[in-house]
């Protein structure tokens, strides 16, 4: 019940923020920028002091193919809820390809540590809710930045609140066993961004705004409002939108 009371009060806020956030001066494109560009600024200060050098020293430490397993067991995980999804936006072949990795990878993959369902050539098809959200028509809203979390719009943090409400790890109910699930996905994630992150900062003039243009082109594109060039140009490396962790591609 708190946890539920906490997110209802959270989406209140984001609510609120939106529409003290918003005037005439606003930039249509990007109506909340100020407050954006404050948790953006929020976010790489977090990620330079914290995440990305444990994530470094995690990459540093840990052997490949324990990273990779843990890459995979976490895949695993998402792809529960990704049958779920792909059910609820009508796409019958994917929600079976997704059960088949999940029955695949738990059996034989002992418990997904092994993609023994990749190695099978069964697709992955990566659904959350903010994805089916679009699917049914629901528009994205202002693009926003969350505290620690990172690039989301007002739909897709809609989206983050059910997906976090239904996640296998989130949701465990030994506490110490959740907490260390949860910051070993986000360690993980984060170390497997550390290329492109470096790609990112030698890029971008402007890394928020290249941010920005980078997540709204890649979510228009999972939804289908985008043309498959698109995809291909500005797709990230697969994580970048599984992992509860935003800074990730600093």
């Amino acid at each position: 019940m708190k946890k539920s009371t906490g997110w209802a009060g959270a989406v209140l806020a984001l609510a609120l923020l939106q529409g003290c956030a918003t005037g005439p001066g606003a930039n249509p494109a990007d109506p909340l920028e100020p407050f954006n560009r404050t948790m953006f600024n929020f976010n790489e200060g977090l990620d330079k002091a914290v995440l990305k050098p444990v994530a470094t020293a995690y990459r540093d430490v840990t052997p490949q193919p324990v990273r990779t397993g843990v890459t995979s067991f976490f895949g695993n995980i998402s792809d529960v809820w990704s049958i779920v999804n792909n059910v609820l936006q009508g796409k019958g072949e994917a929600a079976a390809d997704s059960l088949a990795r999940v029955t695949t990878n738990t059996l034989w993959g002992l418990g997904g540590i092994f993609d023994v369902a990749s190695e099978m050539k069964i697709p992955k098809h990566t659904e959350d809710f903010g994805q089916t959200l679009g699917v049914w028509g629901v528009g994205s809203g202002p693009y926003l930045v969350l505290p620690l979390l990172g690039p989301s719009s007002v739909r897709d943090t809609a989206g983050l609140v059910v997906d976090s409400q239904l996640d296998l790890v989130t949701q465990a109910s030994n506490v110490r066993a959740r907490n260390s699930l949860t910051t070993l996905r986000v360690v993980n994630v984060r170390a497997n961004l550390l290329g492109a992150g470096n790609v990112l900062d030698q890029a971008a003039l402007d890394k928020y705004s290249f941010t920005r243009e980078i997540y709204q082109q890649r979510r228009n594109s999972l939804i289908g409002n985008a043309s498959a060039e698109k995809e291909e140009r500005f797709d990230l490396p697969e994580g970048a939108q599984t992992a509860p962790a935003a800074p990730a591609a600093k």
